[in-house]
């Protein structure tokens, strides 16, 4: 086990929604809640936030949300204006795990770096 915990944030259908109307220019077919939840990021956490999450959120949600936005609209112009927890929250579904196992063993290493 390591000392992370994951959050997995699942969009609502409010996002779902901006997703198929931000684009005027984008003809794909829509995008259903199904399909968009399919493969979601993970964010690993301090272990000891995971009883604090409401908390955590609150400090970081923006970061969160942005990353979330920009998975589907790299161009901030096309984002929501008003990028707030309430916002976030009608967005945005947040489950938490505790317990995350490593079972490769090796050095958890950053492909970003």
């Amino acid at each position: 086990m390591i000392n992370r915990a994951a959050l997995i944030v699942r969009l609502k259908q409010p996002f779902i929604k901006w997703i198929n109307e931000a684009d005027p220019l984008d003809s794909r077919s829509k995008i259903t809640i199904e399909e968009a939840n399919e493969d979601r990021t993970v964010y690993l956490i301090d272990d000891s936030e995971a009883e604090h999450v409401d908390e955590w959120l609150d400090l970081n949600f923006r970061q969160v949300f942005e990353s979330e936005l920009e998975d589907w609209y790299n161009e901030p112009s096309l984002w929501p204006k008003n990028l707030d927890r309430k916002l976030f929250d009608q967005w945005c579904e947040v489950d938490c795990h505790t317990v995350i196992v490593d079972t490769v063993g090796g050095p958890i290493l950053d492909d970003g770096e």
